[in-house]
């Protein structure tokens, strides 16, 4: 079976997931793997993703085997899958830009990014040898600069492009026009989790909606000790992704919430926690007669395999739209897991799109 060859910006906890997902269902049949939305998606299973290229700036990884460099730190997410087979592709020194915040430097090296002394690889050069058909974009929250960058890089080398972090780029049209152009597909942005803060959040708001209580006020309040959430105390680089969170509620209400009255985003880095996430959620609403109610609910989830679940069927659809010879923004796929599409639909609408999308029933 022909592999699905990836390139990979940011070799941190979610690439680690992704890439312990890939090894782990590799010997597993579609009964017994547990955690898929979907075993299959068109011909290819999770283990039929090859990694070819990878990008980081941490002296930690860059110049590492890829098997090797997902275990060091400041990774922290759980170990699922320890046997990762040898492999010859090593960690590229990626650029900068405004890739790391300055505020990280305040913190012990376990903890936060070392920048490498090595020079920057030609990335554009890296991706065509490396014979990579997709770039997968895992830069920390505000890299705006930086995503931008390796979505050039990606055009210039005729790879698709899959943005799993809030930086504005398949919903912006500019840009989804030029992937169209060059005729390759990007899904994005922003990756939600398989059952995360975002979806649950969503889940619950439309069951307001839909058994009439109107709801009034809500708050989603996140912590977590991984380096997403110690980049993100710098409040300066979240503009998107508070955008992109809140938007992802909005968009299933009937009205929408004025904005004093919806608080959604990133509180806290508690270094303990890892890359476990709790988020508290409180939505208080009126039911029938006007008589007020409130839930308040608890999630703890660890973050990064939660988000890798939606990836592994990111990069299959990705695929099959190359196949299909589909460019510009999938549509069907960008809307069911990611937080900041170009068009949001309920997540049931969604799915259905995307179930058509993989029997060919659907263009994109």
């Amino acid at each position: 079976m022909k592999k699905i060859k990836i390139a990979i910006i940011g070799i941190g906890n979610c690439a680690s997931s992704l890439i312990q997902g890939i090894h782990y269902y590799k010997n597993k049949e579609d009964e017994d793997a547990i955690g898929l939305m979907h075993w299959k998606i068109g011909d290819y299973t999770p283990s039929d993703i090859e990694v070819v290229a990878a990008f980081d700036i941490d002296k930690r990884k860059v110049g590492k085997p890829i098997n090797k460099a997902i275990f060091a730190k400041p990774n922290c997410t759980t170990i699922f899958q320890k046997d990762i087979p040898e492999t010859d592709v090593k960690v590229s020194m990626g650029h900068v830009l405004d890739g790391v915040a300055s505020h990280m430097a305040n913190y012990k090296e376990d903890y936060t990014f070392v920048i490498s002394n090595e020079e920057s690889v030609d990335v554009v050069e890296t991706l065509k040898s490396s014979g990579a058909e997709i770039l997968l974009n895992f830069l920390p929250v505000g890299s705006e600069k930086a995503a931008r960058f390796y979505a050039q890089c990606a055009l210039d080398a005729e790879i698709a492009y899959i943005n799993c972090m809030p930086v504005f780029i398949a919903s912006d049209k500019s840009w989804s026009d030029k992937f169209k152009e060059k005729g390759i597909p990007i899904i994005g942005d922003d990756i939600k989790a398989q059952i995360g803060a975002t979806i649950t959040h969503r889940t619950l708001a439309n069951l307001f909606m839909e058994r009439g209580v109107k709801l009034e006020r809500t708050y989603q309040l996140n912590t977590g000790g991984n380096t997403d959430f110690l980049n993100m105390l710098n409040r300066e680089r979240l503009d998107s992704k508070k955008e992109s969170k809140t938007e992802a509620v909005q968009s299933v209400l009937k009205e929408r919430m004025d904005d004093h009255n919806i608080h959604i985003g990133p509180s806290d880095y508690v270094p303990w926690q890892k890359d476990n996430k709790l988020c508290f959620l409180r939505m208080e609403g009126k039911t029938f007669g006007d008589v007020p109610m409130n839930i308040e609910l608890r999630l703890s989830v660890e973050d990064s395999p939660n988000s890798a679940g939606c990836v592994i069927d990111a990069i299959r659809c990705c695929k099959i739209a190359i196949e299909r010879n589909i460019s510009g923004e999938l549509t069907s796929i960008s809307s069911y897991i990611m937080k900041h599409p170009t068009h949001q639909f309920s997540d049931d609408k969604a799915f259905e799109m995307v179930e058509e999308f993989i029997q060919n029933k659907r263009e994109r």
